[in-house]
């Protein structure tokens, strides 16, 4: 997901509310204790295992061909009437 400048949370006390609206209106901001430039870490993200990668990849590949050649006809018809069925809200 793209970083997205956020806007700043709104207080619940009313007094701050009314401070920070009008800091806002006449665009007094408070110091910030950070430089804009410094770069934020990203944190380590796990790395995937390859081998459990090809393995699945390996059954993904081969999975609905291999399905699909077990299949008898009348059983491939009879999955289709039900997918047509849900789609299209006819019943028979």
């Amino acid at each position: 997901m793209p970083d997205r400048i956020s806007k700043p949370k709104r207080p619940r006390d009313i007094n701050q509310l009314a401070h920070q609206i009008v800091q806002e209106s006449t665009q007094e901001y408070p110091e910030r204790d950070e430089p804009e430039d410094v770069a934020v870490p990203e944190p380590d993200k796990p790395e995937k295992n390859p081998h459990a990668q090809a393995l699945g990849r390996l059954g993904g590949l081969k999975g609905g061909k291999a399905r699909a050649a077990k299949l008898t006809p009348e059983r491939r018809r009879e999955i289709a009437r039900k997918a047509a069925e849900k789609r299209w809200g006819k019943s028979s």
